[in-house]
């Protein structure tokens, strides 16, 4: 006998999962999401990976003029849509600028950043999977309240501080930073 190949298989789709809800995240109205200052940006935290049954986090990055992280790497999978605006990112030590409407993925283990080049500030969507890039700019980023609010300024003590508490905590997170 051969095999009818014809036939469409069984759905291997599992059933619904009623213990989970659907999240709409609201970032300019919503006052439970975290808004979270960090390197200059605010990053506020969309869907979690709670939200997600561990499958993704999405962040919405509002980025200044001047702003943007230094070069890191990491373990997990992180895309970004540049909604408005645009960012010069780097990646294996190649720069371009990647301009809204346009989605760049940076594969995992790659060094990359971005930072904004130009003088109107960025609003960029970032997915990373698996989820726990929030948790850590939770860890080490400032609580502020609104999307757009710009994290204080750090003085010189404070972003030494900074800097090292970054750089002791981005192990536990799956990430590395580039920094001096």
């Amino acid at each position: 006998m051969t095999e009818d190949r014809t036939r469409s298989p069984q759905s291997s789709v599992p059933p619904d999962d009623p213990r989970r809800h659907l999240t709409v995240a609201r970032p300019d109205e919503d006052q439970s999401l975290r808004h979270i200052g960090l390197v200059g940006d605010t990053y506020t935290i969309l869907v979690t990976g709670d939200d997600t049954a561990g499958n993704y986090t999405l962040i919405d990055m509002h980025v200044p003029a001047g702003g943007g992280p230094p070069p890191h790497r990491h373990d997990f999978e992180e895309m970004f849509t540049v909604l408005d605006g645009e960012v010069e990112l780097s990646f294996r030590g190649q720069s371009f600028v990647a301009r809204a409407g346009e989605t760049v993925n940076v594969p995992a283990n790659a060094l990359h950043g971005f930072r904004n080049a130009s003088g109107a500030p960025a609003r960029l969507l970032c997915m990373c999977t698996p989820p726990g890039q929030e948790e850590f700019f939770v860890a080490v980023g400032t609580p502020v309240t609104s999307r757009t609010e710009p994290p204080p300024p750090l003085d010189q003590d404070a972003q030494a501080a900074f800097i090292a508490k970054s750089k002791a905590l981005a192990p536990a997170y799956r990430t590395e930073l580039m920094l001096p």
